[in-house]
């Protein structure tokens, strides 16, 4: 019996695992309910992560990380 990992899951759930362990993944989820289950949680929440609308950050924010990197080049920069 293979102890597969929700790491493993979610790289075979994207598609990202090796053929071997992909085959073996396959294998287990056709025999393992427990495993069905666990991958039909992330399926679900797969579905709901790319059902929602994908949003920019606000410009302010954007001006705080470019700053703060400025600031962090700078004081690099004095101590060189």
């Amino acid at each position: 019996m293979n102890n597969f990992t929700m790491e493993d899951l979610l790289l075979y759930l994207y598609k990202e695992t090796s053929p071997e362990t992909t085959a073996q993944i396959t294998a287990a989820l056709a025999s393992d309910w427990t495993l069905r289950e666990q991958m039909n949680i992330l399926t679900g929440a797969q579905t709901e992560l790319n059902s929602q609308p994908m949003l920019s950050p606000r410009n302010e924010t954007l001006d705080n990380i470019f700053a703060y990197a400025e600031k962090s080049v700078a004081e690099l920069s004095e101590n060189v």
